[in-house]
C-alpha cells in the first residue's frame, strides 16, 4: 500500500515498534517518502533495540516525535498513551491486522473521535488476529480498503498542477471574507475547518458558510475529515 502512495508523497506516520509498525517506516524509506516515528519513552534511547539500523535513516527522511520527557523510560502503558498522537498526526489512520482488543483499536477509536478517516483491511472471518478490523468495518467506523487505490480514491487525493490553479484564480472576485480564508489555505497543503476558523479569528459556522461559498467558485476543495484545500 505505501510503495502506491508514492507518487502522491504522504508522511508515513507510525510507532516505531515491532510488527506493522517498522514494516511500514521501513517501506517508507524504500520509497523515498518522509516518515515520523512516534515513540513511547524519551528521545534518548531508541526501543525495541533491534530497531536502532533505522535511526539515522529516520531522521534523514523525517524524525522522532515524543510527548515523554529525556530519560523517561519506556512503559508498556506509554504504548497507549502515545497512540492517542498517531492518531492526531494523522489525516487518515488505516488498521492493517488487529485483535478485538488491542492497540491498533485503541489508535482507531482515537481516529474515530477526532472525526479523521478510518480505515480497515479485511481478512480470515475465523482468524482472530483479525476480528478487530472486522468490527471496525461492521460499526462503520472504518471503511474497507484493500490496497492502495482504495484508500487515494476515498480520501480524494489526486494530483493537481499548481501553476494551471493560480491562473483560474485570476479572473475570480472574491470578497473580504472569502479572501481571507482563501489567503489562509494558501499558505498550507490543506487545513482543517476548525484550525482554518481559529486562523481567521471567525466562528466555525461563519467559517463553514464562506468555505461552501469558495466551494462554489471553485477556489477551494472539500477533503474527508472536515479538511480543506486549495483548489
Amino acid at each position: 500500500m505505501v510503495a502506491g502512495l508514492q507518487g502522491l508523497d504522504p508522511i508515513i506516520v507510525s510507532g516505531f515498534a515491532r510488527g506493522i509498525d517498522i514494516i511500514a517506516h521501513d517501506q517508507a524509506l524504500k520509497s523515498r517518502l518522509t516518515t515520523l516515528a512516534c515513540m513511547a519513552h524519551g528521545l534518548n534511547q531508541i526501543y525495541p533495540p533491534e530497531h536502532i539500523d533505522f535511526v539515522d535513516k529516520i531522521e534523514a527522511e523525517g524524525g522522532f516525535i515524543s510527548e515523554f520527557t529525556t530519560g523517561e523510560k519506556f512503559d508498556r502503558k506509554h504504548f497507549l498513551i502515545r497512540n492517542r498522537i498517531i492518531a492526531g498526526l494523522s489525516h487518515a489512520t488505516v488498521v492493517i491486522q488487529s485483535k478485538a482488543k488491542g492497540g491498533s483499536m485503541i489508535t482507531a477509536n482515537f481516529a474515530h473521535q477526532y472525526n479523521r478517516e478510518l480505515f480497515a483491511y479485511p481478512g480470515d472471518l475465523e482468524n482472530p488476529l483479525h476480528q478487530g478490523s472486522h468490527q471496525l468495518i461492521r460499526s462503520q467506523k472504518a471503511q474497507l480498503i484493500t490496497g492502495a487505490e482504495d484508500l487515494i480514491k476515498a480520501m480524494g487525493w489526486e494530483s493537481k498542477s499548481i501553476g494551471t490553479s493560480v491562473q483560474k484564480q485570476l479572473f475570480i472576485q472574491l470578497n473580504e471574507e472569502e479572501k481571507i480564508i482563501f489567503d489562509c489555505l494558501k499558505l498550507v497543503a490543506n487545513e482543517s475547518l476548525d484550525n482554518i476558523a481559529i486562523a481567521t479569528g471567525f466562528s466555525v459556522s461563519k467559517t463553514a458558510t464562506v468555505l461552501l461559498k469558495l466551494e462554489m467558485k471553485d477556489c477551494v476543495k472539500p477533503l474527508p475529515g472536515k479538511f480543506f484545500e486549495w483548489a
